[in-house]
């Protein structure tokens, strides 16, 4: 496999995805219900091995990019960034990757009233590198 694609619920906007309790702010429930529909699509895929350990070795602590394609009911209601975090976060956690590690991020809005979601698409970047003029500092 070079690339999982993915096709997700539609992430909540950033105005519902938190809320305060007490003095902090928390994932709110429809953010929580976000991430366990997310962990439900990828944990079988764990547990059968169609995502082995061995192509999620090429992601974890390497350069990886994600696509994004956003599928919402109407065209100006949403901004396109707003689910963004909270879905990285997401499928990131579920896979154990560190989403530090995103060099190459893709963002595209389309709209599909009759099935909003979202089409991710992640892989490994095996050529990329940092600027060699800069040393990087863990």
């Amino acid at each position: 496999m070079r690339t999982l694609t993915l096709r997700l619920p539609l992430p909540p906007g950033v105005n519902n995805q938190y809320v305060t309790a007490g003095k902090r702010r928390v994932l709110s429930a429809e953010a929580k219900a976000f991430r366990r529909a997310v962990a439900a699509i990828l944990r079988p895929m764990l547990v059968s091995g169609s995502l082995s350990d061995e192509w999620l070795a090429t992601l974890r602590d390497q350069p990886f990019a994600v696509d994004l394609v956003f599928y919402f009911e109407t065209p100006y209601k949403r901004d396109l960034d707003g689910g963004l975090k909270l879905a990285l976060d997401a499928v990131c956690d579920t896979l154990g990757l560190d989403d530090r590690y995103i060099v190459a991020l893709t963002l595209e809005k389309r709209i599909d009233p009759l099935h909003p979601r979202l089409e991710l698409e992640l892989g490994p970047v095996p050529d990329w590198r940092f600027d060699q003029e800069y040393v990087v500092v863990d």
